[in-house]
């Protein structure tokens, strides 16, 4: 019988995300993970529903987070699973008083843990919501295939990466005019990269991690869904033109400006000024 939180609008919400993530073929195994915060009133109506009493160590101490509740992905699960048990794949935690530990309210079935990268999480997630007034409310780590691919053949700079994308499609510097923050390989699920991609965060809400994927931000589950599904459809785009033996011509810098003009968007100006993105 299933519980009355997974009728929830932030479970059904987080199950689509995961699948449309799955059936993207961005994760794969159990590649990526995701992260919701949700306020104290989207889980008053299922107070009932915590039964699941449990305390892990986030690893880091998060303390401007204290307080605030988290649906998280699980450590090893499936993306592919979490429409079939939700229980089991996802789970509802609180942050404790000290920012050092997260409390399991809800899920993680068979004691299961949150996902292995919960630290660069909770730290992306502190640095976006303080750069969008607290509107910012999900982080969404997967695979996705091209941009992937792009960090084996492009200068892996920021401003790089940015114009290239910017350049592929006209809607990239309207969606993401902060462009895509680049970081050099780091092992995953350490300190290090969670410190980094939370340091990058405070500027871009897009992350690149070569060579293994990408962190993306936005205020509800589709908008960081469209963030990154954005980003890698430029990117397929551009691993097209590159195997086409690339481009012949492209949108201009002054056509880039104009267009920020017109949608009212503050472009990322070292990427405005990069026209050379590939050596």
């Amino acid at each position: 019988m299933k519980s009355p939180i997974e009728e929830s609008w932030f479970i059904r919400a987080m199950i689509k995300a995961t699948t449309d993530m799955w059936l993207k073929g961005w994760d794969e195994r159990n590649g990526g993970n995701v992260s919701l915060r949700l306020l104290a009133e989207d889980i008053a109506p299922f107070r009932s529903s915590l039964t699941e009493d449990r305390t892990v160590a986030i690893g880091e101490t998060v303390a401007e987070l204290a307080g605030q509740y988290f649906l998280v992905t699980g450590s090893g699960k499936y993306f592919r699973n979490v429409q079939l048990d939700p229980e089991e794949n996802l789970g509802l935690i609180e942050v404790t008083a000290d920012g050092a530990s997260a409390r399991i309210l809800w899920g993680f079935k068979g004691k299961a843990v949150p996902t292995s990268e919960l630290s660069a999480h909770l730290k992306s997630h502190r640095s976006r919501q303080a750069v969008t007034q607290g509107a910012s409310r999900v982080i969404m780590h997967c695979h996705a295939t091209n941009l992937i691919a792009l960090s084996y053949v492009l200068d892996l700079s920021a401003a790089a990466l940015t114009r290239a994308l910017w350049e592929m499609s006209t809607e990239c510097l309207v969606v993401f005019p902060d462009g895509i923050g680049v970081l050099p390989w780091m092992v995953p699920g350490t300190a290090t990269i969670g410190e980094a991609t939370a340091i990058e965060m405070q500027k871009h809400p897009l992350v690149l991690w070569p060579f293994h994927g990408v962190f993306g931000s936005g205020a509800t589950l589709d908008e960081a869904f469209g963030l990154i599904d954005t980003a890698e459809k430029a990117a397929e785009v551009l691993v097209k033109v590159l195997s086409m033996g690339g481009k012949k011509q492209s949108i201009a810098t002054q056509e880039l400006k104009d267009l920020a003009a017109r949608f009212q968007v503050k472009p990322m100006p070292e990427a405005l000024a990069t026209e050379k993105w590939i050596s």
